[in-house]
């Protein structure tokens, strides 16, 4: 079973989308369990979870005192020999990835620190072995959604929660991007679903997905390659 620790300011955020769907299915089946860690439920009477930056600045900087009781108490808690990644969201962080994911999905525990405002105190990555990751060149409010993101395409690959044949052809598991799907009516406003996916022959439509999925992969995402060998899904 994989466990996810939530550490945020925020953890309503993450209730009513982890309740449903896939992830939803996961908790339901005990194949993941998700724990959230409110940040001032671990402040000392007096203290804040923010305070300004040294050295002047605009916005306010996430305090590493919290932040770090609460690491320390789940780490103290998990078994030494668990396989475990301390994940944060953040701009200088490499791009998140499908490998990522399928990674993550293999851990018995992944644990997601939320920055907000200005970030997280620095001396977290020089006090725990953090990972830093990035939805994309763009900057958010916090990284509740960057890790909402992260947890739902790690669960879904976890074992049971899907069928192998849907993660085996969806985008980036093979190194592209997927085939186009249609579903019915077969015809919408003059524009008609491609005949051979109509046919019933299995093996034609097998090679049509194959070569629509490079041929998309080729024009929409040049920077990917997938097998040879594959459906470049």
């Amino acid at each position: 079973m994989l466990t996810v620790d939530v550490i945020t300011l925020f953890p309503e955020v993450f209730a009513p989308f982890v309740g449903l769907s896939i992830v939803g299915r996961a908790i339901e089946r005990s194949s993941a369990a998700v724990r959230y860690h409110h940040l001032l439920d671990a402040l000392h009477p007096g203290e804040r979870a923010d305070d300004a930056p040294y050295g002047g600045g605009a916005g306010m900087v996430l305090r590493i005192e919290p932040i770090a009781r609460i690491l320390d108490g789940i780490l103290g808690t998990a078994p030494s020999h668990e396989r475990r990644a301390i994940v944060v969201p953040s701009p200088s962080g490499r791009r998140f990835e499908q490998a990522d994911a399928q990674r993550f999905s293999e851990l018995d525990r992944l644990v997601l620190v939320c920055g907000h405002y200005e970030g997280i105190d620095d001396r977290l990555g020089t006090l725990y072995p953090i990972e830093e990751f990035s939805l994309g060149d763009f900057v958010m409010t916090g990284g509740e959604i960057a890790a909402l993101a992260m947890l739902d395409a790690s669960v879904r690959l976890l074992e049971g929660v899907l069928s192998a044949d849907s993660v085996a052809s969806e985008s980036f598991q093979a190194g592209g991007l997927d085939h186009p799907s249609y579903t019915r009516p077969p015809r919408f406003r003059g524009v008609d679903v491609p005949e051979v996916l109509l046919s019933g022959d299995h093996a034609k439509i097998a090679a049509w997905r194959r070569e629509t999925a490079r041929e998309r992969t080729r024009r929409r995402r040049p920077d990917l390659r997938p097998g040879e060998g594959d459906a470049g899904s």
